[in-house]
């Protein structure tokens, strides 16, 4: 049910946590984020077990010119600007975050609610949806260019990538990836508070739960991590 038909579900929807680095809840664009989801209820979803939100998934309604060609190299950062903006009609639907507590995961809830967020798009009049995809297992190779790691595929021909061949199976098409499709920047301090990580050698650091190394530079007390992405299209 999406929190349009169901408002009395937003604190139960609300509630799910997401299994996500520390790290990633401090892109500046979340409280932007935020305020598009209580913009748009009718894309945001809570999955039901019975009478329990077991689940929730979310996206949002945005203008992208020029089919997939047009897709940014911000990627998520970049949509949820251009939605906050407003600027012009929505043509697309990017899915922005579907959120398995610890507890329920292993039942592939992540498939269902993936599926229930393009049936929702469609319902709401649209033809594609987009999504730049954070790898499951991309944060075990830090190192690997994610142009590579997009590409590989097992010997059946689906994804390597768990999240990806997900995906794929449900009819996504890997349009290209997505260099940077989050920014989060913050002090020393905030990194080793995020991490649990010394951070005393300046230059790339892997930080566990990261999909590519964070950049530190001690003698400026920054660090700071580019998120790379995955394009996937569904054709609703």
């Amino acid at each position: 049910m999406n929190l349009a038909e169901r408002p009395d579900l937003a604190g139960a929807v609300g509630a799910v946590p997401a299994s996500m680095p520390a790290f990633v809840g401090h892109d500046p664009m979340d409280p932007v984020m935020f305020a598009c989801f209580l913009r748009h209820p009718p894309f945001q979803l809570g999955i039901r077990d019975g009478e329990r939100v077991v689940a929730r998934a979310h996206s949002l309604p945005f203008h992208l010119p020029g089919g997939p060609e047009g897709l940014p190299s911000q990627g998520l950062d970049a949509v949820i600007g251009s939605v906050a903006r407003a600027r012009e009609e929505p043509n697309a639907v990017c899915a922005v975050l579907i959120a398995v507590p610890p507890a329920e995961q292993g039942r592939g809830l992540s498939g269902v609610a993936l599926q229930a967020m393009a049936e929702n798009a469609r319902r709401q009049g649209h033809t594609d949806l987009y999504a730049p995809v954070r790898p499951t297992l991309k944060h075990l190779e830090p190192d690997t260019p994610m142009t590579e790691y997009a590409i590989r595929t097992r010997a059946d021909g689906l994804p390597h990538d768990p999240w990806l061949r997900v995906h794929v199976r449900m009819g996504g098409e890997i349009i290209r990836a997505c260099p940077a499709s989050m920014t989060i920047a913050g002090s020393i301090a905030d990194w080793r508070s995020w991490t649990g990580m010394p951070l005393d050698e300046d230059g790339p650091v892997e930080v566990p739960g990261a999909l590519a190394p964070i950049w530190v530079d001690n003698g400026g007390d920054r660090a700071v991590y580019v998120e790379p992405n995955v394009w996937v299209r569904h054709r609703l």
